[in-house]
């Protein structure tokens, strides 16, 4: 499949620096863009059929973390916002498992999406995963698997919603939690976030929708899944150097292998 026959290029005209402008005072003022029906709804069919084929190569995991995703700090009690135990639960599979003619990778590889999404996010330019494992991941969330409260490592994120559940699943966020350059962790406004205690922002996407995330100073989390469908998810992941892996312990812990 081309650009065209994947992306609806009429609607979402990635080339256009008007459209490119807007996009990017729309991610800069709210932390999040959310582009629903970005996809055609024939790549939405393929990347799904695709996606349930090879569902069966997913590595399951149910893992137990801080929303800084830390060792704990023993400083802090483990009821402490630093320490306290939060569950996410996915299954997935990697960029080697996903077909070479998959519209995925005609999509993560091209240089006009990727050069649209270089420009929202400030980066000179956008560079693949050195290791085999990383580029393109697909998460399969299950009735009741969920990704916990947590900020990320990287200062952006890529995602395409495949298959939404029948109900759960819902994206929501907190921008400005912290500022990690700073080394401010704002524990008290984290445990308000933990408690239930303040108002979040939600993004409830249908397949298809393209969302650009800043998950490094933004809470957020993905509720659990409900009902029979499974979430289907897959994470564009690049980085703003060459020759960037992702460590051999991260890739067991989030892969089973590296």
């Amino acid at each position: 499949m081309k650009l065209n026959q994947i992306v609806q290029l009429d609607k979402f005209p990635i080339t256009d620096p008007v459209f490119i402008k807007q996009c990017k005072h729309q991610l800069d003022a709210d932390g999040a863009l959310v582009l629903v029906d970005f996809l055609s709804d024939i790549a939405i069919q393929e990347i799904t059929q695709e996606a349930i084929v090879n569902q069966h190569l997913a590595f399951y995991s149910s893992k137990k973390h801080n929303v800084y995703l830390r060792e704990a700090d023993p400083t802090y009690s483990d009821a402490h916002p630093r320490n306290r135990q939060i569950t996410s639960s996915k299954g997935c599979i990697t960029d080697d498992q996903i077909p070479e003619n998959s519209a995925l990778k005609t999509l993560y590889d091209d240089p006009a999406f990727r050069t649209f999404l270089a420009t929202i996010f400030n980066e000179v330019r956008l560079y693949n995963y050195a290791d085999d494992l990383s580029s393109i991941n697909l998460h399969y969330a299950q009735q009741g698997q969920e990704l916990g409260w947590h900020f990320d490592e990287s200062s952006f994120a890529v995602t395409l919603l495949i298959q939404a559940p029948e109900s759960g699943g819902t994206f929501e966020y907190i921008e400005n939690m912290r500022d990690a350059d700073a080394g401010e962790m704002n524990y008290q406004g984290v445990e308000k976030v933990l408690d239930n205690a303040l108002t979040v922002k939600t993004l409830i996407a249908q397949a298809g929708t393209l969302t650009l995330f800043r998950g490094r100073n933004a809470i957020h989390r993905v509720t659990p899944t409900e009902g029979e469908t499974t979430r289907i998810l897959t994470v564009l992941a690049y980085n703003s150097k060459p020759n960037v892996a992702l460590s051999e312990s991260a890739r067991m812990t989030f892969y089973g292998r590296i």
